[in-house]
């Protein structure tokens, strides 16, 4: 087992050393080229390039049958610059309004149609949602900070979305059909922020709001998240009113990027 787990490690290896490489280059390279600066066989490279390939990293030129790195390494590059930048703007938003909601808060983004959670502040009692971990991964129907994020979405992605994500239910209160989707999409338009009341996780509700760039685009959510015994009607209320404006006030700082 332990000499499997190495060779794994060591083929992940190779292939980050194929993308530095090739990153490193002024132009395309050979199979040749690149198999004597590995010093491996230009068989075992061209797996690995027939892999970067087929996840769209790389790129053979039909005339020289070079390779070369495509755009989507610098969109993953972005999108972790990104993170960062947004991350470190919100984070003392992010405490302000878990202290005055008395909830946990969280920051997330959208990532191949699913949402990414990139920062969490618990709430005093420390009862913070599984599910609300850095780097965890949600889908996007199910939660708050989701469904505003769909409402960038044209119907051609929303299809896409359905058909390649699925509308899967978590709960018995997640919306599982499109139609229905749509209707609490054009609802969230327009009260301007979204609930998820127990569709991604039973005994949890939240509220989320949208953080916008310059352009009036969605670029990330907040969202507070609490259990239903607490979230009642009136603490409901409280935190919507906190939540659109703390939301604002990260969406001025973020339009200053």
């Amino acid at each position: 087992m332990k000499e499997k787990l190495a060779k794994k490690n060591q083929s992940v290896e190779k292939v980050l050393q194929i993308i530095e490489i090739l990153a490193k280059s002024k132009g395309y390279m050979s199979l040749q080229d690149i198999s004597l600066k590995l010093n491996l066989p230009a068989s075992t490279i061209l797996r690995f390039l027939n892999t970067l390939e087929a996840n769209n990293y790389a790129h053979q030129d039909e005339d020289s049958l070079k390779y070369g790195l495509t755009i989507k390494i610098c969109q993953i590059g972005e999108l972790v610059r990104f993170q960062f930048s947004i991350r470190d703007i919100a984070r003392p938003f992010l405490k302000k309004l878990s202290e005055k909601c008395q909830e946990s808060s969280c920051l997330a983004i959208e990532d191949d149609m699913t949402v990414v959670y990139v920062d969490v502040v618990e709430g005093p009692d420390k009862m913070l949602r599984t599910l609300q971990r850095i780097g965890k991964t949600a889908p996007l129907h199910s939660t708050g900070v989701g469904k505003l994020m769909l409402l960038e979405y044209d119907q051609d992605k929303l299809d896409r979305l359905v058909a390649e994500k699925g509308l899967h239910a978590l709960t018995a209160h997640t919306i599982t059909t499109k139609d229905n989707l749509i209707l609490e999409l054009n609802k969230i338009k327009l009260q301007g922020y979204a609930l998820d009341d127990e569709e991604c996780e039973i005994g949890a509700k939240c509220i989320a709001a949208p953080v916008k760039d310059y352009n009036g685009h969605t670029v990330a959510c907040i969202s507070v998240s609490g259990p239903v015994s607490r979230m009642n009607p009136q603490k409901t209320e409280v935190i919507k009113a906190c939540i659109l404006e703390i939301s604002q006030q990260i969406s001025q700082r973020i339009s200053g990027l």
